[in-house]
């Protein structure tokens, strides 16, 4: 199952941590606050689980992403 990573914009207040601890997948941008690169893969998902519960703002969640369908 591939997830992604989802961020809530009003609760973020820029700590960074997050990119501390997910530096794959979390870039800050001139403000510190987080833009997120990619979906979570795999292999990254504990990491990804342990960003999310140490933010201090509670402003980060994993989601289920969409699926994908190839067109044949």
């Amino acid at each position: 199952m591939t997830q992604k990573m989802l961020i809530d914009r009003t609760a973020c207040t820029g700590h960074g941590l997050c990119a501390d601890l997910l530096p794959e997948l979390i870039e800050l941008d001139e403000w510190g606050y987080p833009i997120i690169i990619d979906t979570v893969p795999s292999g990254l998902t504990a990491h990804a689980r342990r960003a999310v519960t140490a933010c201090p703002a509670l402003a980060l969640r994993l989601a289920r992403a969409p699926r994908q369908y190839e067109h044949r």
